[in-house]
């Protein structure tokens, strides 16, 4: 192997979603930085099989009132 090639491997500290935190080796940022978490695998629906709508500025009303007529049957 090549020499000085490789990142520094270091120590740092995780904190996840819901606040606990634990040590991990990374050469993310410097010995002792902080990484938070916004989705972990406590919170996101991939690993928790829980699926939730999030409407983002009424993207779901605006959709269903633009294709609203789509589908139906006229007599």
């Amino acid at each position: 192997m090549k020499s000085d090639i490789h990142p520094d491997y270091h120590e740092i500290n995780v904190i996840m979603t819901d606040g606990t935190t634990y040590k991990t080796r990374s050469c993310m940022g410097k010995p002792g930085d902080t990484l938070r978490l916004d989705i972990d695998p406590k919170s996101h629906p991939a690993w928790t099989g829980v699926q939730r709508v999030m409407d983002t500025g009424g993207q779901i009303a605006k959709f269903n009132k633009k294709f609203a007529g789509i589908g139906a049957r006229k007599a």
